[in-house]
């Protein structure tokens, strides 16, 4: 194995990138840097390097979990960590998430537009509510559950819990479909008629439902559902 510092000064990334620009190095230099070493068996480049040949394909990373990252041999929690924040705010300096704490809702356009950013590329299903007062502002946004959503799961006591102690006067549930299709499941009906049933008896109304897709979504209420 050759560390990185036995390597020929311009050969090593960080030289490289100081003298010849980030543009110039490869993917494999750029996750080298980020690890920044490697194990006792592999140097920080022959680590990224598996980690590529793993992926097939550098776009394939944006999918990988910390337990992912971790079931290569020499990839830590702290590596893994490192890896994971680095991919999540390149993807937020190319497209910026927008602010949605304190916006008055006026369509459901803006809570799909916050939302894909955050649950497109997910690969279980996440549901979450946004917590309205009575002019329609964002009081509070919250992930309340992940993993296949079904009634017993996703139980109302939980959701309206939350809007009694915030002082809530509406909600709009999300969640996403890791799948890319946005048509409502049997059970996300059900579950559907029975929270806004509950909002409707509790007097917190549930102002929509909306599933989130790859670029595209599905509003219960546009598609006269609720």
């Amino acid at each position: 194995m050759v560390k990185i510092k036995e390597l020929p000064i311009l050969d090593r990334p960080i030289e490289r990138m100081v003298h010849y620009g980030v543009s110039s190095l490869t993917n494999e230099e750029l996750l080298a840097i980020l690890l920044k070493t490697g194990s006792k068996e592999k140097s920080a480049k022959e680590l990224a390097s598996q980690i590529l040949s793993q992926a097939n394909s550098i776009e394939n990373l944006k999918s990988y979990t910390l337990e992912k990252y971790q079931s290569i041999k020499g990839i830590g929690i702290k590596k893994a960590a490192i890896l994971i924040a680095s991919l999540e705010l390149g993807k937020r300096v190319l497209k910026p998430t927008p602010y949605i704490y304190q916006a008055k809702i006026t369509n459901s356009s803006q809570v799909v537009e916050y939302y894909q950013s955050i649950l497109e590329n997910k690969e279980q299903e996440y549901f979450c509510c946004l917590y309205l007062d009575v002019q329609k502002r964002v009081i509070k946004n919250k992930t309340l559950f992940i993993g296949s959503l079904t009634y017993s799961m996703v139980h109302p006591r939980e959701i309206f819990k939350e809007a009694y102690l915030i002082g809530a006067c509406s909600i709009i549930c999300i969640h996403n479909h890791p799948s890319g299709n946005i048509l409502p499941s049997k059970n996300d009906m059900i579950l559907t008629e029975q929270l806004v049933n509950a909002g409707n008896l509790l007097g917190i109304p549930v102002v929509d439902h909306l599933i989130i897709g790859k670029d595209k979504y599905y509003s219960f209420v546009e598609n006269e559902n609720i």
